[in-house]
Formats: C-alpha cells, sequence, structure tokens
C-alpha cells in the first residue's frame, strides 16, 4: 500500500441548502474541504494510504475536522493544532445559467500562520512514496511558502516522487504574479496537473486556439512544459462549461520519454457539485500510475473519477477503484 503525503490547508465549507442563493434562507450546510484533503480522502478511497499534513486550530470546530478526515480513512497523525481559526468558504452551487459563485474567508488561519521550522519534513517523509501539493499552499503566506520549500527539499533528498496540482485561485493572489513564486516547484515535480488556464497563468506557458483546444495545441503545450521545467509526465484537464449543471470533461496526459499525448474520453455530466473535480482527478491518476497502469488506461481512469465526483454533493470523492472501472472502455 503506497504511502501518500498530501500537504495543504484543510477549509470548512458553507453552503446554502440545495439549489438556494447564498443567505436566501437562515441555514448553511457546513462541511470540510480543501483541494489537497480532498485529494487525499480520493487516494483513501482507492486504497491507498494517505497522510494529511495541516494545521488546524485547537477548538471543536478543528476536532471536527479531524474527525472527518479519519472518517474517510486518512491519517491524521501529522496533524498539528494551534493558531487563532480555520479557513472558510461559501459555496453558492449555481443552477443551468447561474454559475457557481465562492467566497473565501481564509485570512489569518491557523494553515495560514504555521511556522515553517515547525514541521520536519525528513522524518515526515522517511519511508514515503509520494508528496502532493497544490498551487494553493504558496499563495497563503510566507510560512506556508516556505513549508513548501522545505518539503520539496526534503522530497529530494528522500527520493520521493512529487505532484503540483497548479490549481489558480485569483482571489488568494490578489495582485501578486504566481510566476514569480510556482515555476520554482514545477521544476521540481515529477507530474505537474493543471488547465490550459492554469498553465497560462502560474508558469507562462500559453495554448493555442480557444476552448476546447485541440490535442495537437495541448500536446505542444506539454512538451513545452516538460522541456523548461524538467517534469516527467504532464496532465491537462479540460473542462468545457455548457452550464452550471452540465459540463463536458475530458484530459490528456503527457508522457516526456516518447514524446506521446495519451487523451481519454470525454464525458458529458449533469452536475451536482463541481468542487473537487480537478482533485479526484489527482487522487486517481497518482493511484493508477503507482498501481503500474499504462498511460492511456491511467488517462481514462482518472477522468471517469473525476466526472463521478460532479455527481456527488461536497468536496469529497467517495468511489472506490471497482466503481470507477465499470465507466472504463473494455481493455483490448
Amino acid at each position: 500500500m503506497k504511502r501518500m503525503v498530501c500537504f495543504g490547508e484543510m477549509l470548512m465549507r458553507l453552503s446554502p441548502p440545495g439549489d438556494e442563493r447564498l443567505l436566501q434562507s437562515a441555514g448553511l450546510v457546513t462541511s470540510f474541504g480543501g483541494s489537497e484533503v480532498n485529494a487525499a480522502i480520493s487516494m483513501a478511497h482507492f486504497g491507498l494510504r494517505p497522510e494529511m499534513v495541516t494545521y488546524l486550530p485547537a477548538n471543536a470546530i478543528g476536532d471536527a475536522a479531524l474527525r472527518a478526515l479519519r472518517a474517510e480513512g486518512v491519517d491524521v497523525s501529522r496533524v498539528r493544532r494551534g493558531g487563532r481559526r480555520m479557513g472558510l468558504y461559501f459555496v453558492e452551487r449555481g443552477a443551468d445559467l447561474r454559475p457557481l459563485s465562492t467566497v473565501y474567508d481564509r485570512a489569518d488561519s491557523s494553515f495560514a500562520e504555521l511556522d515553517a521550522g515547525e514541521i520536519d519534513w525528513d522524518e515526515l517523509l522517511r519511508g514515503a512514496d509520494w508528496l502532493h501539493v497544490s498551487g494553493i499552499t504558496p499563495a497563503l503566506g510566507e510560512g506556508p511558502w516556505c513549508a513548501m520549500q522545505h518539503a520539496y527539499a526534503a522530497a529530494r533528498r528522500a527520493k520521493v516522487g512529487t505532484s503540483l496540482d497548479l490549481n489558480w485561485r485569483p482571489a488568494l493572489w490578489g495582485k501578486r504574479d504566481p510566476k514569480r513564486v510556482i515555476p520554482e516547484f514545477a521544476r521540481q515535480s515529477d507530474v505537474i496537473i493543471g488547465n490550459p488556464g492554469a498553465i497560462a497563468i502560474m508558469l507562462g506557458v500559453e495554448t493555442a486556439g480557444t476552448m476546447p483546444e485541440s490535442p495537437e495545441a495541448l500536446h505542444e503545450t506539454a512538451r513545452r512544459l516538460t522541456s523548461e521545467f524538467g517534469c516527467g509526465r504532464v496532465a491537462i484537464t479540460q473542462r468545457e462549461v455548457l452550464s452550471a449543471s452540465e459540463h463536458g470533461w475530458r484530459a490528456f496526459l503527457y508522457e516526456a520519454a516518447g514524446d506521446q499525448l495519451h487523451a481519454s474520453r470525454r464525458h458529458q455530466v449533469r452536475v451536482v457539485d463541481r468542487v473537487g473535480g480537478g482533485d479526484s482527478f489527482v487522487a486517481a491518476l497518482l493511484w493508477a500510475l503507482l498501481d503500474g497502469q499504462p498511460a492511456p488506461r491511467a488517462v481514462e481512469f482518472a477522468a471517469a473519477a473525476s466526472a463521478l465526483k460532479l455527481t456527488i454533493p461536497g468536496d469529497f470523492n467517495r468511489v472506490t477503484v471497482a466503481e470507477v472501472q465499470r465507466l472504463l472502455p473494455t481493455a483490448e
């Protein structure tokens, strides 16, 4: 069983019931999420052994967050406690012509104020198989940014594989330019995951054409990424938002060895909740690659897993390997 280490902020999610507008009625539904948390939980359901490294407040909300992780099979032994508060985000799911809307309230959270020196990454990554992070973390403050630098340095020393999900969040970066920060992590990653927009904004590699971009254009984008940043694999997701309630979804996996781009089938999905779709793609892709699946099968599996997530309320993708495999074309 592969030991996966995921580092990032855990958040509390507050959403109006059903398809209501935010604060249309007095009640809000609470749950938990966060990019790396969502990936870790998907990993657990796929049979991997994920450990979550994060920082939670030492109060009843932090306690509830830990219970939620444990309930999904995530190891919380490396979670630190302290700080002032848990970050929040408010999600209005949208419907039909009304798009999803998200409001963040995560300034001065426990994770944003963590001291990078508190984490012994050499000890933590000893015996690990993989480190997964996202481009959200360095946007949250000096402490998280430095901690991520230390994590990558320790991963190199321990020869632990690394993946970077770009996860462009403009509200978190403000006027800061992510191209001053993210490339240093891309150069140290074995797998880079992102959509064409995030790749352009965060790494400066533009994709020719308009949405949906052609496989030929995406092939050239992936080739440039591996050439400029030295990673072995690039995964590119492609979401067509037909409406808030219906999405087209497919993905591509490029392998620098052999200069091959592999495309998944296109899924057209009636969306229940789009949050966490990309995170479940990451978890499924890493499971498939670490399981030794060939690249065409790996990207099919990951795309199908993330399409299934779009049908599940909340951030977490609670599907198993067998459930995903039922959606795959029959192996030849």
